[in-house]
């Protein structure tokens, strides 16, 4: 329990120093007030001008010192509250854009995690047991390419083959249809997220594999005459996992963050796409709402990885 009340401990930490450094770069680099009153905010010459602009400072808490401004924010976040989108034409709730948008970010990343580890662990599994062959070889140019490739190129070229050659799949994401038929509309942007996770876990996980299979009880277990296969499965896998469950863990910020061209590709009405907007009009309560869910997402599974360390071998927890 000691070593979980200390992870969770760092994890409040990281995420406060995450939530005070965004809060105060977007605060301090931009300002709202074009976006909630259009060219008013530019106009200090008119008085009516003028007593707009103090008025929305006074609603939306601009007057007050910066570290006022981030406590109250903090306070709210803390509930749920995340206030609302500074805009001149409404005051949406941020709230009801993350009940909206968080659903097909979350299902896309997760069915990317799903294919990038149902495809690299077999993979690795193949290419471990002929090593320095030619299926090796072939694997590794393979990976290599996945990995170099850019996710807008590589978006763009299944869309072409897989999506207008082929018509397996459709090539926009429609948030009317039915679940199904959205979960299959994210099959493609989740492809290109997942294969070059996929060959970045592979080539991790063949490079344990290939050191394992090196030691002595798998050795052992080859001369009692265990079959390959077996030996591969159940005796080398679950040792060489640790570096694979490790960059897992990590490469889910980077995931996050590669779902941003993603989701402008494939026209997922995402985080991704609602993140780029809000930067670009300086919405700040709908980028920092973003950052944080972002943040806690990395930080929770970095903790579950850290407690499947411990599930893995037990003497991480001493």
């Amino acid at each position: 329990m000691n070593y979980l009340f200390q992870r969770l401990a760092m994890a409040v930490m990281l995420l406060l120093a995450v939530s005070a450094l965004t809060f105060g770069g977007m605060n301090l680099l931009g300002d709202p007030l074009f976006n909630i009153l259009g060219p008013v905010a530019a106009d200090t010459s008119n008085p009516t001008s003028v007593a707009k602009i103090d008025a929305a400072k006074e609603k939306y808490y601009l007057d007050r010192p910066l570290p006022e401004r981030y406590v109250r924010w903090l306070g709210d976040m803390v509930t749920g509250d995340f206030g609302v989108q500074f805009s001149s034409t409404g005051e949406p709730p941020v709230t009801n854009l993350l009940k909206e948008r968080t659903p097909r970010t979350f299902q896309l990343l997760v069915l990317a995690q799903f294919m990038a580890t149902a495809i690299s662990i077999p993979w690795a599994l193949i290419a471990a047991a002929r090593v320095r062959r030619p299926t090796d070889r072939i694997s590794t140019v393979t990976s290599f390419l996945l990995i170099a490739l850019p996710n807008f190129a590589l978006g763009i070229i299944l869309k072409y083959l897989l999506g207008i050659k082929l018509g397996w799949f459709p090539l926009t994401y429609t948030a009317s249809d039915p679940f199904f038929s959205r979960l299959h509309q994210l099959i493609l942007p989740a492809l290109t997220i997942a294969l070059p996770a996929a060959a970045v876990y592979q080539r991790l996980l063949r490079t344990d594999l290939v050191t394992t299979l090196q030691e002595d009880f798998i050795l052992m277990a080859r001369s009692k005459g265990v079959p390959r296969r077996r030996v591969l499965v159940r005796h080398a896998l679950r040792p060489s996992l640790f570096s694979f469950i490790t960059v897992f863990g990590i490469n889910t910020g980077a995931l996050i963050g590669g779902s941003l061209i993603v989701e402008t590709i494939f026209r997922v009405p995402g985080l991704g796409s609602a993140i780029v907007e809000a930067i670009l009009r300086e919405d700040f309560p709908v980028v920092l709402a973003i950052v944080m869910i972002a943040t806690t997402t990395f930080v929770l599974v970095n903790i579950a990885v850290d407690l499947l360390y411990s599930v893995l071998d037990p003497r991480v927890r001493r």
